[in-house]
């Protein structure tokens, strides 16, 4: 006889609610955009009843920026899982210039992430949207380099160097995920990852021979 199943704490239902209200809302506005994602289809996804998404959101807005925040932890987490998945060490330097790349554009393709592009166009003519975005979007950025600081790559360039290329690397990729939706290049785009890694590594190859005179 099998033993009965544990039950579940009352803080165990309310993180599973919140799962379930931020995922229906990440996945409506990657599929209808920000002006269709409603309470109502929110609602309607998470079958969770509008009270229930008031009681954790209690505005459009709090959810909105809610769900912007859980797409940042769960890139995050999928690009050190990604990471992890490839070993720690990796003698080829261009090989990881590359690796590190592909992972980033997969990133700024992933689903999920049409949902921060729905969130940024929105917020370009809602000054209220705007407001809240700017604090998270400074504190994305930031820990984006963060994270990259800590990658291999990272020391063969100057700091202030490697921020504002990852930086220009992450918008490169946004820009490409957009303008894939509606006009793809595959051909380009198998291109432009070597051209881009072979760059990066004359760079750093550069900087590596200009500290050893």
């Amino acid at each position: 006889m099998s033993a009965p199943a544990a039950r579940r704490t009352q803080q165990e239902r309310r993180e599973e609610t919140i799962g379930r209200i931020l995922d229906a809302t990440i996945t409506s506005l990657a599929e209808l955009g920000y002006t269709a994602t409603t309470i109502g289809e929110v609602c309607r996804r998470s079958g969770v009843s509008s009270g229930g998404v008031f009681r954790h959101f209690p505005t459009r807005l709090e959810l909105m920026i809610a769900a912007a925040d859980a797409v940042r932890e769960r890139q995050f987490a999928n690009f050190e899982v990604g990471l992890a998945a490839l070993g720690e060490d990796r003698e080829d330097v261009g090989e990881s210039l590359r690796v590190c790349l592909e992972l980033l554009r997969t990133a700024c393709r992933a689903p999920m992430n049409a949902a921060w592009y729905e969130l940024l166009g929105a917020a370009r003519t809602d000054p209220v949207l705007r407001e809240h975005l700017v604090p998270m979007a400074e504190r994305y950025h930031a820990q984006i380099v963060e994270f990259g600081r800590s990658l291999p790559v990272a020391t063969r360039f100057p700091p202030e160097i490697f921020d504002n290329v990852l930086l220009s690397l992450v918008h490169m990729f946004d820009g490409e995920a957009l303008s894939w939706t509606v006009h793809p290049q595959p051909e380009l785009e198998v291109q432009r990852i070597e051209v881009v890694a072979r760059m990066l590594f004359g760079v750093t190859s550069d900087i590596s021979s200009s500290n050893e005179h």
